[in-house]
This record gives structure tokens, C-alpha cells and sequence, in this order.
């Protein structure tokens, strides 16, 4: 085939798209067999892929690894370095530089591949390291302010320069981070994994020649376009909007809102993100740079998408239909020092607020909400016989995922993170000194529906040693729960305990750094996945299953499904008549909300929010998150008969907050 602008034959794409699947999926099998922390060989947040010359993505593994970088494109970290060569491979942790990165932990690393001096593919990878350094062991907390504290950052950097390795970078890197074992070893295994990707390429080039090679990608970008844009125009054209919350800030803090409003237009989307919150003076801000298609604004469009249409191909090509809206100096767009360590919490989050809006405009095709939330317990402590400094990821504590039109949320799966695959105990009890007590599903989690939503897990262990420090890693949900959908109900909310059960407890809520003393018993559970439509609707043996499963207490099945269970078996008259008062009392809604957060939006009601969102903007966004929490402060004291919720009393707060504050004039006065 001569010529780049005629597309392949769609047997030979089918074929060459197989192939680069093949591929990744190869590469991807590389890192997990050969890496050495636990969290990448058995959680597996890891990434491999191959990308255009261009830095575009266009193949990612299915089966193995995380799934939220379908699409990363690597334009502007390949543009830092420039130059390429023969045996480069470079690296980067730095979530400002390029913006490729999104936390420090999140070591990227990218290879360009030759065909006979000609530059025609990157072998791309990452890993999640457990710890790069920083202000708290595993490097992240809600609690930090700015990145400095996050760990060592490296820019855009060639770690190999043509086969020839850059001993000082390495060492740099290894002498700022605590388990430096950890990390080399990981760091090969992503060698290891390009390497692969590279054979891989030269294998495809053999085969089908480079220029069927060259053409063959830019149709399969141009494929997962075409797709995307057939599934987008079967979604009715409107503006669509769905809100969630981060429960706080930080420990004692104030909610922190992500808002969408989804806007078909024919075979496109925009996803406008601009009633989010102002940038916050906490790590759970998502560095983007604006680039409106970042990749982690993108991952519940991805979602959205392949759950509609389970064979629409996984590449950057299918983002092209779509942008999104980010304004500069809010918590998805932020300056530069702000804190991002925890944007993964805010991602998982912002994904379902993307479901949710998704939802709005096609109830019967998507899920309920899902747990959004997965606590990933770390734990650094010292071998009491050794002597020896050890630590790891033991979990993550997953919740469930939200029902939907053909069933039940999964248990435990984590849903939108359910790439991250749990730790069998003998591994977490071989790897850590730790002993696990209890590991399993928490019944009554999941919301009532006639699917019901998925189980939330528990895990508790005990320590042994002094100054055992455990860090939780997005604990959330103690608050504001998984939404139910379509007559469904919500999910049950997490929970966080030091020493339950026991006259000393203690409730750690959203706390992510504790620690602890020996004996001491650490308890955490996850939350529930929604529920999709009324649970009088639900088959009454599937709920009777369910309480023989242990996974619907007996009062959960009469309260909250309609259905009595006496000596084991259903009491149908009682049955029929619970469910008759069931159906008579509802009220029916697209979405279902916690107690917790409808008493919440009594208050912050939609318009207080928007004139929020409107005045903080005309502030300079260092001044952004006080003023938030001021106002927030002042409408605690308004009582509640005089809450008008239209706006007024934020507008008044925020004046009376300004006239403190001369500073301020100018600022206001150049807006």
C-alpha cells in the first residue's frame, strides 16, 4: 500500500488492531510478572501502551492494569525532551511538567521506537510507586498543601541516552524516597514492559510494512472517533446536570463539590466543569493545565462510552468528539504549588458525577452510582525480629457498584476502580507483620433496588509494632453516600475505626494518617453501590437468597424491600400487603439521595452554589479557598427560618467578608 492518506482495508485493520492489542496487552503482562512492590504485582496500578510519534495513545491493554489513561496523550512531556534516539527511554513523575503526570507517586516512562532511523512509535508505561519521599510515608495526604511536600518531582528527563544510563538521575530519585529496593525494582519491570512493546512494534512493521504501520494507526484513531461520534448521536440533544461531593477538604473541613453539565449537540460533547470548586488549600486538586481533553476529565466519558457499547475500541480517538470546560484556578484546574497528591480521590468521584450526568440523559443504559471511593491502605512499620523498616500496600478496601437495568452492582468490585485488584491475606500477612482479623463484605451496604447495589468490603488488622503508621488513601464517603437511580435507593455510607469495640475507640472518619502503638486494631469499611429501580420490585426470592448469602440482614429485607422472612421462608401475605404500603408511599425520582446530603442541598442549594462559584471567581485564586470557607462559616450563623437559599446570603457574606479586606479592591476592580 503506497500512500498515507488511504485508509486500510477493514480486514487488514481488524487484523493490525488485533495486533496492536496484542501488543499491550504483552507489554502489560511483562510489568505485572516482573515487578517488585505488591502494589504494582498484585493490585496492579500500572499502565503500559503504545503512542503515536505524536504522543497519542492508541492501543491499552483490557485485562490487566489500571483503566483510566485510555487516550493519555504525551505531546507535551515528548516536546520537553525533544531530541530522540535509538536506546532513549525517558521518565517523569512531575505533575506540572507536561501534565502527563498526575501525581508524583505515578512514574511515567516512554521509548521511542525506530524503523530504520525513522522514528515511527513510543513504547509508553507507568506505575504507581508506594512511596516517592515527601511529608508522609506513601507520599500522599489530604492534609498537604503544596506539592513540595508530595515527594521528590522529576521533570521530563532521558534516564537512558542511547543505551547509556543517567547514574545520577537514578540516584537522585533512589535517595529521595524511602523504600528505594521498592522502587529500582519496579523501575525495571517498566523497562522491562518497553523493551517488550518495542519487539512488539518491529514484529507489526515485518508484518504489514512501514507505511501499512504508519496508516494503520491513524485509522484506528480515526475508527474510535467514527465510533464515538455513531454512539454520541443516539443521545438525545440537551444539557444534562449532575453534582456530587468530596465529604471535606480535610479532617473537619467543609464539602467539596464537583458539578457537570453535559451538553449534546448532535455527534459531540461538551463536558463543562464550571460550577466545581474553587482551587483548594488541600491535595485533592486534579492537575489538568487546562488541556481540555486531559485525560483524567476524560476517564467517566471513556466509561460512560465502552459501557454503552462494550465494542467501541479503547484509544485517544474516541475523546476527539468530545471537550470539556475547566475554568484556571478551580480544584480541576489549578495553579501551580497547589497540593495534587490526592486527585485520584477527586477523580474516582469526578467519574461518577460524569455517570451521573450520563445517567440523566440515558436512565436505562447506565448504573446507579457507584462506591467512588477506595480507601488504599498503606502501612510502614519496623520487623520486630529484624529490625528491618518495611512497607506496602496492603488493599484497597473497595465498595460496590451501582444496579442497572440487567442486574445487580457487583460486590466489592470498586466499580469505576475496580482495576485495582485486592491483596490475598496470606500475600499481606507474608509482605507486612501485620495479622488480619477480618476481611470480607458488609452486609446492608449495597442499596435497596430491584437490582441492588453492591456490597462495600471490611478489612481489620492489628499491629505490632511502635509508631506503626497507617496512611488510608482516598477515605471518603462517610458522608454523602452512592446515589440509587430510578426508584432505587442509595448505598450505605464507610467508616474508619481505631480500636473498635473497645471502651477506647475511636471514629478516625475521613483521617488518612494515623499512628499507632502495638495491639492497636485498625477497622475500615467501604460503601455501597446505589440501587436501580423500586425495591418492591425486586424478585423476593433474590432477596431471600440474599439473606440466606448473609448480604441482606432479615429487618434490611422487611424495612427497606417489603419482604418478611419468618423460620427461613417468605411470609407472602405479610409480604404483599408490606409491599403494597412500599409502592404507596413513593415518591419516584430519577436519583435518590442519602439523608445526609438532601439535608445538605437544604442549604447549599443549587443557586447559593452558583453565586459561590461566581464570586470566588473574581478573586485572585490564592484568596479563592479562605473566602469559601468564610462563607461557608457565615451561613452557619444565619438561622435556619431565614435561609432563603436564592443566593442572597452568599452575596452578603462574601461583601462583608471583602470590606474586611482593602487589599481586595484593586483585585475586584481589574475584574
Amino acid at each position: 500500500m503506497k500512500g498515507h492518506a488511504m485508509r486500510i482495508d477493514p480486514v487488514t485493520l481488524q487484523i493490525f488492531a488485533n495486533h496492536a492489542q496484542a501488543a499491550a496487552d504483552s507489554m502489560a503482562f511483562t510489568l505485572f510478572r516482573t515487578a517488585y512492590s505488591t502494589f504494582v504485582k498484585e493490585t496492579e496500578d500500572f499502565t503500559t501502551g503504545l503512542a503515536t510519534p505524536d504522543g497519542m495513545t492508541f492501543a491499552s491493554p483490557r485485562d490487566l492494569g489500571a483503566t483510566w489513561f485510555i487516550g493519555l496523550d504525551y505531546a507535551n512531556a515528548l516536546r520537553m525532551v525533544g531530541d530522540y534516539r535509538p536506546g532513549d527511554i525517558c521518565i517523569t513523575n512531575d505533575p506540572y511538567s507536561g501534565f502527563v503526570c498526575t501525581h508524583t507517586p505515578d512514574l511515567h516512562m516512554w521509548k521511542p521506537i525506530f524503523w530504520e532511523d525513522e522514528l515511527v512509535a513510543f513504547s509508553v508505561s507507568h506505575i504507581h510507586n508506594t512511596d516517592v519521599g515527601g511529608a508522609v510515608p506513601a507520599s500522599l495526604s489530604r492534609q498537604l498543601t503544596e506539592v513540595h511536600q508530595e515527594g521528590i518531582r522529576i521533570p521530563p528527563n532521558k534516564l537512558y541516552d542511547q543505551g547509556k544510563l543517567n547514574e545520577a538521575l537514578l540516584q537522585v530519585m533512589l535517595t529521595n524516597v524511602r523504600m528505594p529496593d521498592q522502587n529500582y525494582g519496579d523501575l525495571q519491570a517498566q523497562i522491562a514492559a518497553m523493551n517488550t512493546g518495542e519487539r512488539k512494534v518491529h514484529d507489526m512493521v515485518r508484518k504489514f510494512g512501514v507505511e501499512v504501520f504508519r496508516q494503520g494507526v491513524k485509522d484506528l484513531l480515526d475508527l474510535g472517533e467514527r465510533q464515538a461520534r455513531a454512539l454520541l448521536s443516539r443521545i438525545p440533544d440537551g444539557d444534562y446536570f449532575f453534582a456530587d461531593y468530596l465529604d471535606e477538604d480535610a479532617p473537619g473541613g467543609v464539602p467539596v463539590r464537583l458539578a457537570l453539565t453535559l451538553k449534546i449537540r448532535g455527534d459531540e460533547a461538551i463536558l463543562d466543569f464550571s460550577g466545581s470548586d474553587a482551587q483548594l488549600q488541600s491535595s485533592l486538586n486534579v492537575p489538568t493545565g487546562g488541556a481540555e481533553r486531559h485525560i483524567l476529565l476524560m476517564v467517566g466519558y471513556t466509561y460512560c462510552l465502552y459501557s454503552i457499547d462494550p465494542t467501541i475500541l479503547l484509544n485517544g480517538g474516541i475523546t476527539r468528539p468530545a471537550r470539556c470546560v475547566i475554568p484556571e484556578g478551580t480544584i480541576l484546574n489549578p495553579q501551580f504549588p497547589a497540593a495534587v497528591g490526592m486527585r485520584s480521590m477527586t477523580c474516582g468521584r469526578l467519574q461518577g458525577v460524569t455517570i451521573g450526568a450520563f445517567q440523566a440523559a440515558v436512565p436505562d443504559l447506565l448504573p446507579a452510582g457507584p462506591a467512588g471511593s477506595s480507601a488504599i491502605m498503606n502501612v510502614k512499620t519496623t520487623d520486630n525480629r529484624s529490625g528491618r523498616t518495611i512497607m506496602a500496600s496492603i488493599d484497597p478496601i473497595t465498595g460496590g457498584a451501582g444496579g442497572w437495568s440487567g442486574g445487580d452492582g457487583a460486590d466489592g468490585s470498586g466499580a469505576n476502580s475496580s482495576f485495582l485488584k485486592n491483596t490475598p491475606v496470606e500475600i499481606n500477612e507474608t509482605e507486612v507483620p501485620i495479622k488480619v482479623l477480618r476481611y470480607g463484605l458488609v452486609p446492608d451496604t449495597g442499596g435497596a433496588g430491584k437490582h441492588r447495589g453492591g456490597l462495600g468490603t471490611l478489612l481489620e488488622f492489628k499491629v505490632f509494632s511502635p509508631n506503626t503508621v497507617v496512611t488510608a488513601r482516598n477515605r471518603d464517603r462517610t458522608r454523602f453516600s452512592a446515589w440509587g437511580s430510578n426508584g432505587g435507593r442509595p448505598g450505605a455510607t464507610s467508616s474508619f475505626w481505631r480500636n473498635p469495640e473497645t471502651n477506647g475507640a475511636i471514629d478516625l472518619g475521613n483521617t488518612d494518617v494515623v499512628t499507632l502503638d502495638p495491639g492497636d486494631v485498625i477497622l475500615t469499611t467501604a460503601c455501597g453501590g446505589g440501587g436501580w429501580g423500586p425495591a418492591w420490585e425486586r424478585d423476593v426470592q433474590a432477596v431471600l437468597f440474599d439473606v440466606q448469602q448473609g448480604k441482606v440482614s432479615i429487618g434490611a429485607a422487611a424495612d427497606d424491600y417489603g419482604v418478611v422472612i419468618r423460620d427461613g421462608a417468605i411470609d407472602e401475605t405479610a409480604t404483599a400487603a408490606r409491599r403494597a404500603r412500599l409502592a404507596a408511599t413513593a415518591k419516584p425520582s430519577v436519583f435518590a439521595f442519602n439523608a445526609q446530603r438532601e439535608a445538605y442541598e437544604r442549604e447549599w442549594t443549587r443557586a447559593n452554589y452558583d453565586v459561590l462559584t461566581e464570586v470566588l471567581a473574581t478573586l485572585p485564586v490564592h484568596w479563592r479557598h479562605y473566602m469559601k470557607k468564610r462563607i461557608f462559616a457565615a451561613l452557619e450563623e444565619v438561622p435556619a427560618h431565614q435561609r432563603r437559599g436564592d443566593g442572597t446570603e452568599v452575596r452578603r457574606a462574601f461583601e462583608l467578608v471583602v470590606a474586611e479586606f482593602p487589599q481586595l479592591s484593586p483585585a475586584l476592580a481589574a475584574e
